[in-house]
């Protein structure tokens, strides 16, 4: 099989002889040298000098009383080339959605679909159904109020104009569930932490699961309240705009949008000035389930399908329902550009629920779900009992991971057959389209990195992580994993560029050290707030 660069994928070796092979050169250099925040550990038995040049990265101020799990390692021999507290758990951040996706490859398979259909309890007699009728997810994180337009066009085209019955939505192949763990309640409304349900609505192109996108422009003079639209047009969210107002031309600008805890209330409150900009906020649902039916029954409306009875939530459709129509996603090796290039927090959390179901035939679950994740990390040679994952997303700051564990992740993953699909969806350092350099399309420009290094992308308040794949001066492929913690600065994102521009600039013989930028003065703007994935700030910063 070629890989993405057109060498030809060695041998598959049995995870077993993998783990051993990777494990006794990390244990060789633990043996030989303890590294540290001080003098370049290891530098007299490294001779190419990567050591004291990363050592010395690692020893920016910016890290004092900070903590940083880093490995380097030849992609194709497995051969640790660096390490720095290899085995010190912290917070990955997205870097968990490395572990995931790729279990949601080797699980679901590359060609996996999600499905929503519509089924039928009872007979259709001159246009008239005599039952209910069901809208039934399996977790599209995909599915677009297009796509609800197109299945009730076609429950008219089977001849339905009146249902007598009720609209019920099954969303019953996922629990109910709607929230991951420990997951912070100030950001409910936001988009990057929408609820979780196997029937949901993506207002974007970006598949942003489980929100509305609001506009609220000024009035026409002052005095006016905003003008507020919503997208997809729906009555299952109500804006509430007895707190904002237009303001005279030259005045504050002090528009919020947020929905109000508990509720499809969407309040917009402040001041815009005339002729100001429209701010535009992704804000996410109450009840994903619900608003899944709303947009469906507002479709039907308007194929000219009247449904008699009231919407229903959350039961199943009957085994003797007999299906009208259906809409397949994409399938999951396309879906994970979207989902990896714009580290799509809803995308992993619908995975794990998926391979949660296929795992066991119940409700898909975030405990049945990561319980595949850490079968499929132990069956490719990663230590799963030094991991703890709680989400999909790595959302929750109860996720630890070490750079030990990506990194062995990352050169298990070269030997399967899905991995020039799951390679080509890793942000691509400088590419400037976003669905292709994705989260590092503003990163590592000018440099020997740029269009070169791959990489997935991490940011929390106090956590940042970037691990994948560079190619040295020489043309050999590296897997590089750093994640840092417990920094005070806003960003140490500059620390990582460095260490991957020095692999990028360096060769097996003699290392280059990428020169650091002392302050965030030079870091592009997208960059300079590390408290979360650039991608995570609408409309995107990167």
């Amino acid at each position: 099989m070629s890989r993405p660069d057109g060498t030809v994928r060695r041998e598959h070796v049995n995870s077993r002889t993998r783990a051993r092979r990777w494990a006794l050169p990390a244990v060789a250099v633990v043996v030989a040298a303890t590294f540290s925040w001080g003098a370049p550990a290891g530098a007299d038995s490294d001779p190419s000098g990567l050591t004291e040049a990363i050592d010395t990265i690692l020893g920016d101020p910016r890290m004092e009383g900070g903590a940083a799990s880093v490995v380097v390692a030849d992609a194709r021999t497995g051969e640790t080339l660096y390490q720095h507290s290899p085995t010190g758990r912290l917070m990955p951040a997205s870097n968990t959605k490395l572990a995931t996706s790729a279990a949601a490859m080797g699980v679901l398979g590359p060609g996996y679909r999600f499905t929503t259909d519509v089924l039928a309890d009872g007979r259709v007699k001159d246009g008239v159904l005599g039952g209910d009728l069901y809208l039934r997810g399996t977790g599209d994180p995909t599915t677009l109020a297009a796509d609800y337009d197109k299945l009730a066009a076609d429950v008219a085209a089977a001849g339905v104009k009146r249902v007598n019955g009720r609209l019920v939505a099954d969303d019953t192949r996922f629990d109910a569930h709607r929230l991951g763990d420990t997951w912070g309640a100030d950001d409910e409304s936001s988009y990057y932490a929408a609820q979780i349900s196997a029937l949901t609505v993506a207002p974007d192109t970006d598949y942003d699961a489980g929100t509305v996108i609001v506009e609220a422009k000024p009035g026409a003079k002052a005095g006016d309240k905003p003008v507020v639209s919503v997208t997809p047009k729906n009555d299952y969210v109500h804006i509430d705009v007895s707190g904002a107002s237009t303001v005279g031309a030259g005045g504050a600008d002090t528009l919020a949008v947020e929905r109000q805890h508990g509720t499809n209330t969407i309040t917009v409150s402040g001041t815009v000035p005339v002729g100001g900009d429209t701010t535009k906020e992704w804000v996410t649902v109450w009840e994903p389930t619900g608003y899944a039916a709303a947009v469906f029954r507002d479709a039907l409306a308007a194929h000219g399908v009247k449904v008699g009875g009231a919407t229903r939530l959350g039961r199943a459709a009957p085994e003797s329902a007999r299906r009208l129509a259906a809409h397949d996603s994409m399938a999951l090796k396309d879906l994970l550009v979207p989902f990896m290039k714009l580290s799509n927090n809803m995308h992993a959390e619908a995975l794990v629920k998926a391979m949660g179901y296929e795992r066991t035939g119940r409700p898909g679950s975030w405990e049945d779900g990561l319980a595949a994740v850490a079968d499929y990390l132990k069956g490719a040679g990663v230590d799963a009992g030094r991991v703890r994952q709680v989400d999909g997303s790595g959302l929750s700051r109860k996720d630890n991971f070490a750079a030990r564990q990506i990194a062995d992740l990352l050169l298990s993953v070269r030997d399967e057959p899905w991995y020039a699909d799951w390679y080509r969806s890793l942000p691509v350092a400088c590419d400037p389209d976003r669905f292709v350099g994705g989260t590092l399309r503003t990163r590592m420009c000018g440099t020997p990195a740029a269009l070169n290094a791959r990489g997935k992308t991490g940011s929390l308040t106090g956590a940042s992580a970037l691990s994948g794949y560079v190619k040295d001066a020489d043309g050999r492929e590296l897997v590089y994993s750093v994640v840092q913690n417990n920094y005070l600065v806003s960003s140490v994102k500059p620390l990582e560029d460095a260490i991957v521009v020095t692999l990028a600039k360096s060769s097996a013989g003699e290392t280059v050290t990428a020169v650091l930028p002392r302050s965030t003065r030079s870091v592009p703007a997208a960059e300079r707030r590390g408290d979360l994935e650039c991608s995570w700030r609408k409309p995107a910063a990167c």
